[in-house]
């Protein structure tokens, strides 16, 4: 397999490499520009994203077509890791989860007219959207089987009724996906949901709360929302009466793999800020980095890095070549999430009190990377994936194509 990255892709890794360097790195720097909840402030962002655009790094996840820059998934792995060397990074690209993640889908299964409607304003960053599929319980988690919410059809219009929670962007979302339950036989697990589109403008529906979280959040934060009649005309319906499971799994599969190339950039970003202390920390007369002990930690991270991109440029390959590549993302999944943990866990024990002071960005990446074995399918569940797939697939689990 040639990993070597073609002209064109090289560049645009160098040009946000660049950018991020010397436009986003600087005013992730000044505390001043960060909001309440440990994100980018709105004025900042929106100068920043005037940057990209005019650079043309811009919803690398979109079509060319439909106003971004039409790369493939293999593509957006190299873009991801460059990008989210600045925490900051994915919300100046358009790239930041659930907007990636919704961009996405419907670039793929909605109509020009959904697009023109539901989209385009996304590729434009006028407005944000949120995804909205997972319940409390007795509802569905990573069981989407489990959902609860109804919508139940009148006429040209369905009514919907139910309660979601950890619902990422909502407050701040003007655009919503929603995954609800329209055949009323509980036994008819894999074709009783369906997807629709409705804007927060709406009634029938509110959010109940913005549930306080450990880490930083995304902007809009992550909410607990009640629908008690909001009312979707059936031409915001996306994809078919019962396609709702074909829609997560459409969405969640890439999705999921883009927060392993985001996460990638935070990894590398915590070894370089590691490096840089030990490098310049004398102790008991001898630098931190020539201490076999913090070669070890280094090198170490290092090589789960590694392996990480790895799986993750194997997945989005499947991905490109239209592979469901499910037990490929799960294993990424998996790997990049503990990676992710390691490698700030191990840049703070050796930054020592700075490290756990505000005075990096370590200890934002550290309470950010513990959600990772938790979203989008919590490690468990991605192990099961993989135990199911080796229970069919016996050593055929290790073929070379996917």
């Amino acid at each position: 397999m040639d990993f070597t990255l073609d002209a064109d892709l090289e560049a645009i890794r160098r040009r946000t490499r660049a950018f991020v360097e010397t436009r986003i790195l600087p005013v992730e720097a000044d505390r001043s520009a960060w909001d309440a909840h440990d994100n980018i402030a709105e004025a900042p962002l929106r100068a920043l994203r005037a940057e990209a655009r005019a650079e043309g790094l811009w919803c690398p996840q979109v079509p060319r077509d439909l106003g971004g820059m039409g790369l493939t998934v293999s593509g957006r792995a190299v873009m991801y890791e460059e990008a989210n060397r600045s925490i900051f990074g994915p919300a100046v690209f358009n790239c930041a989860a659930p907007d990636d993640g919704n961009m996405d889908i419907l670039a793929r299964v909605g109509r020009p007219d959904q697009q023109a409607r539901w989209l385009a304003p996304l590729v434009t960053g006028d407005v944000r959207s949120s995804f909205v599929m997972t319940e409390p319980a007795p509802g569905g988690g990573s069981d989407p089987g489990m959902i609860g919410t109804t919508a139940t059809r009148h006429g040209d219009v369905w009514r919907v009724t139910g309660r979601k929670w950890f619902i990422t962007g909502a407050e701040g979302a003007a655009h919503f996906i929603l995954i609800a339950r329209t055949d009323p036989n509980p036994e008819e697990r894999r074709r009783h949901l369906t997807a629709f589109l409705f804007h927060r403008d709406q009634p029938g529906w509110r959010i109940l709360r913005r549930i306080p979280i450990m880490g930083p959040e995304e902007h809009g934060g992550h909410c607990e929302l009640a629908f008690d009649g909001l009312k979707i005309p059936d031409e915001n319906r996306l994809m078919g009466v019962g396609d709702g499971l074909k829609v997560t799994q459409i969405r969640l599969g890439t999705a999921r793999l883009t927060h392993c190339m985001r996460w990638l950039g935070l990894a590398k970003r915590c070894m370089a800020e590691a490096q840089a202390y030990v490098d310049a920390r004398e102790g008991f007369g001898i630098r931190l980095a020539d201490r076999e002990s913090v070669r070890l930690m280094l090198g170490g991270v290092a090589l789960n890095i590694q392996i990480g991109r790895l799986l993750t440029m194997n997945a989005a390959a499947a991905l490109d070549r239209g592979s469901h590549a499910r037990k490929e993302v799960s294993m990424a999944k998996l790997h990049v999430a503990d990676t992710l943990h390691q490698a700030a866990d191990v840049a703070i024990q050796l930054n020592g009190a700075r490290g756990y002071s505000r005075d990096t960005v370590l200890e934002w990446i550290y309470r950010y990377a513990r959600q990772a074995r938790l979203v989008d399918g919590a490690s468990e569940v991605h192990r099961m994936v993989l135990a199911d797939a080796y229970a069919r697939e016996g050593d055929d689990f290790w073929g070379w194509g996917a």
